[in-house]
């Protein structure tokens, strides 16, 4: 009796947060994990602790060609995917008194236009792949707009266009799509914003949750729930009311930056 060979993950930005709890859930089933990282020391650790499932990629997604060279690795060592998970960005806040266009730049750069290269190389691996699943992590900023957030908002309603469009490009070919949409998570975002985080989850239990909910390919996943229930209706209100809550959530701290 023929086993089923286990499946095969690429998983982007997979170091720290919500990345990091993701590809410990995926080994723990047995997966073979294609585990993206700046970070050597993390790939190194990981692939100590599960011998045999881990396929180390040291990279910086923002160099396309970088991105193309681990699309050659990977099919050399595997020859195709079968999930695909883009986790991989950063999370900026702009000053709210002074505008600074190189923080929407490099945000869009590290969140939508890395995410790019890597459809562009995983699309041909994924064809070769079994069920095969693209994966994209968004935002739940993309529903209402958050002050300060307008360099992270932007790259995220990118992403998250850019994603549901493909959803129908490749449903022809049965490459299913699934954008997830998390709210506030702990610890991965404590460090890097000074207001608090309202009905947060710890990211442990978010990496559990996106996994089981993956199992039946959603078009999207949004979390946690007491957030989203909270802020549904207010991406109903008016201009004008959005418009003053968002005044009173201003912090006159500057940002600090990835």
């Amino acid at each position: 009796m023929s086993r089923t060979p286990p499946r095969r993950y690429w998983l982007t930005g997979a170091s720290n947060g919500i990345g990091a709890a993701l590809a410990e859930e995926i080994l723990k089933t047995g997966a073979h994990l294609a585990f993206s990282s700046r970070s050597a020391t993390s790939l190194k650790v990981m692939s100590q602790r599960y011998p045999g499932q881990v396929l180390a990629l040291a990279a910086d997604l923002t160099n396309s060609q970088t991105v193309r060279e681990i699309g050659e690795q990977i099919a050399e060592d595997w020859g195709s995917l079968d999930t695909v998970i883009l986790n991989a960005g950063t999370c900026e806040y702009v000053d709210a008194r002074q505008f600074d266009a190189t923080i929407v730049e490099h945000v869009v750069r590290t969140n939508l236009l890395a995410s790019s290269y890597c459809i562009e190389t995983a699309v041909p691996l994924l064809r070769a792949g079994t069920a095969p699943h693209l994966v994209a992590m968004a935002s739940a900023v993309t529903y209402l707009p958050l002050p300060r957030a307008e360099a992270n908002g932007a790259s995220k309603a990118g992403l998250r266009h850019l994603f549901e469009s493909r959803r129908i490009d490749l449903a022809p070919e049965g490459i299913e799509v699934t954008v997830i949409n998390p709210g506030f998570v702990e610890p991965s975002q404590t460090g890097k914003s000074d207001f608090s985080m309202p009905l947060s989850w710890p990211v442990e239990k978010a990496a559990r949750h996106i996994l089981e909910q993956l199992k039946d390919r959603p078009l999207e996943i949004t979390f946690p729930a007491a957030f989203m229930a909270t802020l549904w209706p207010l991406s109903r209100l008016p201009d004008t009311v959005k418009l003053d809550i968002g005044k009173r959530m201003v912090r006159s701290n500057p940002p600090i930056k990835d």
